[in-house]
């Protein structure tokens, strides 16, 4: 696989992380006032990075179809 075959496909999952963390962001919003403001801006910012990966993956030819289907685990916790 070479190089932009590998971000064909990682691009859609850190794309897919992101909108995960966006949507904690904002469930966080809501639960605590005195950081909403700050928690709904890092949901804006969240949504402009995705589009810009969104777009270099349009870039690229979109996403690389896999053959198989299998799940990441994070180190770092949520």
């Amino acid at each position: 696989m070479n190089e932009t075959e590998k971000l064909r496909v990682l691009l859609p999952h850190w794309i897919e992380h992101n909108e995960e963390h966006a949507s904690e962001f904002q469930h966080w919003a809501i639960t605590v006032d005195d950081a909403a403001p700050e928690l709904l801006a890092a949901v804006e910012a969240m949504q402009k990075v995705n589009h810009s990966l969104a777009l270099a993956l349009d870039k690229l030819g979109g996403p690389l179809p896999l053959s198989h289907h299998h799940e990441h685990h994070h180190s770092h916790s949520h």
